[in-house]
């Protein structure tokens, strides 16, 4: 009889990614609030870098898009519990959906260059510059559509500038904890 090649998920992965999955949700709903017009600080992407360093690539992308689908069809688990549609295709949805594909270039690069912590860590930075650009190109395009266009210089000083340092933290902290939780979840 052949030996099955193609890899399942077991119930430890599917507990993991759920676990992961609510983490996130959880970590969008920790706002520190600063004035308007810049975008507030979450831990979302603490938890979404958490999730990749942790899981790996696969379960990682997998929990990252378990919970945007959770977002999509209205389960409150973006900033100010809020879900659905209208915030995905919101001002920041870019932003939000350009975690998909942090994880999926995540993953990409993991499978390809390895498991190394300094390959980890660079995927991290390039899936947050992908998260950045993708957001600030979404961000740009719904305000040039409502007639009152931002330029690109003022859309990078609200919503990615005071972002950087933040979010490298947050993914210094997310590596911590991989490395700690990791060797558990393998």
């Amino acid at each position: 009889m052949p030996e099955r090649t193609a890899s399942k998920l077991r119930t430890r992965d599917l507990t993991l990614i759920a676990l992961f999955t609510a983490l996130m949700a959880a970590c969008a709903w920790i706002t520190v609030p600063v004035p308007a017009p810049f975008i507030q600080f979450t831990m979302q992407t603490f938890a979404v870098f958490a999730a990749l360093l942790t899981l790996g690539g696969k379960r990682g992308t997998y929990a990252v898009t378990a919970y945007l689908l959770l977002g999509a069809v209205g389960a409150p688990v973006f900033s100010n519990f809020r879900g659905g549609l209208g915030v995905l295709l919101g001002n920041t949805g870019g932003y939000i959906l350009g975690f998909f594909i942090t994880a999926l270039l995540y993953w990409f690069m993991t499978a390809k260059l390895g498991e190394s912590f300094p390959v980890k860590v660079a995927a991290g930075v390039l899936g947050l510059a992908a998260v950045y650009a993708f957001g600030t190109a979404w961000y740009l395009a719904l305000y040039a559509r409502t007639g009152s266009p931002v330029g690109l210089m003022t859309a990078l000083g609200y919503c990615v500038f005071p972002f950087i340092f933040p979010d490298l933290v947050k993914l210094g902290l997310a590596a911590l904890l991989a490395q700690k939780v990791g060797k558990y979840v393998q």
